[in-house]
């Protein structure tokens, strides 16, 4: 008998991310992998193991991945294509339910096909539309190798934010708070300032690759630059980044938003970057897990 990732989640009091960390890791005997699900045995043990949560503990087995990965078979185009597919369906579904839109998962890959939704409202097909167009944008900056600008974010906001025609791709121009945040956004006419100092800083920044999107993410947010929409185009620049350096995008899940905004909080309270640092290296880790094996099972049918 088997159990969900959501139902040994829940059990354990884990978050799903977690769940499924664990079982990559092989932290949770008799698992069993079908496809891209975990089976667990219904009576497994909540595992004690608090190496995974460092980030830094991670960034050694992210980087072997990475050259296990050069060794293999690269996927044909029909792959890539039907991996993208799939990929921007969950991240633009994850991506804008974290940020309130009512649609479920099957809602918005019936939206970004064309169809239209009954009883639910036009901004959420708009959101949709305009962050898988956000997303391909960013595919495009990637294959051209785009250095980072604050042109370069605008002109990802302003496809992020097609419900708003008159704040896309533009700073806010008021100020704002975040209810429940113990941060304050950057007044209007810090923005700026603001932003040319986190992007020379970015520049300039040589930690590895999981450090140093999260110090960008954090610093990204709490700036908060736009009106709406900073959540979404935050993420996405993460993955141009990421993708830019080599890495595989990620997905933070909907379901895992409560410690997204606990990284948050812990920043902003202790200014410990930590939590967002194991987020995006869990993450990373899994999306690694993911694509080495589709490739093996692929070259063990060849």
């Amino acid at each position: 008998m088997y159990m969900s990732v959501k139902q040994a989640a829940d059990l354990w009091g884990l978050s799903d991310r977690r769940v499924r960390v664990l079982c990559s890791q092989g932290k949770i005997p008799g698992t069993v992998r079908e496809g891209r699900l975990w089976k667990i045995p219904v009576d497994a043990k909540k595992p004690t193991d608090g190496r995974y949560k460092r980030a830094s503990s991670l960034l050694l087995q992210i980087e072997e991945k990475m050259a296990k990965l050069a060794t293999l078979r690269p996927l044909t185009s029909g792959e890539v294509e039907r991996l993208n597919e799939e990929f921007t369906i969950e991240y633009t579904y994850n991506s804008n339910a974290i940020e309130g839109n009512t649609l479920t998962l099957r809602e918005t890959d019936m939206v970004l096909r064309g169809l239209t939704i009954d009883q639910k409202p036009l901004k959420d097909h708009m959101e949709a539309i305009g962050h898988r167009e956000a997303f391909q944008y960013v595919q495009a900056l990637v294959a051209e190798g785009r250095t980072l600008t604050e042109q370069v974010i605008k002109d990802i906001h302003y496809l992020v934010l097609s419900d708003k025609k008159d704040d896309r791709g533009v700073y806010r121009r008021v100020p704002v708070r975040i209810m429940g945040a113990s941060n304050e956004p950057a007044q209007p006419y810090r923005i700026r300032p603001l932003m040319e100092q986190l992007l020379e800083e970015y520049t300039k920044n040589q930690e590895n690759i999981v450090t140093k999107m999260a110090q960008f993410h954090l610093a990204f947010e709490s700036i908060h630059p736009f009106i709406d929409g900073n959540g979404r185009t935050g993420r996405l620049l993460v993955n141009l980044e990421l993708m830019k350096a080599g890495y595989p995008p990620i997905d933070i899940k909907f379901t895992d938003r409560l410690a997204y905004y606990r990284a948050f909080d812990a920043y902003h309270s202790k200014g410990s970057l930590a939590e967002m640092e194991n987020l995006f290296a869990d993450y990373l880790n899994e999306r690694l897990d993911d694509y080495l094996t589709l490739l093996t099972v692929n070259d063990a049918e060849k």
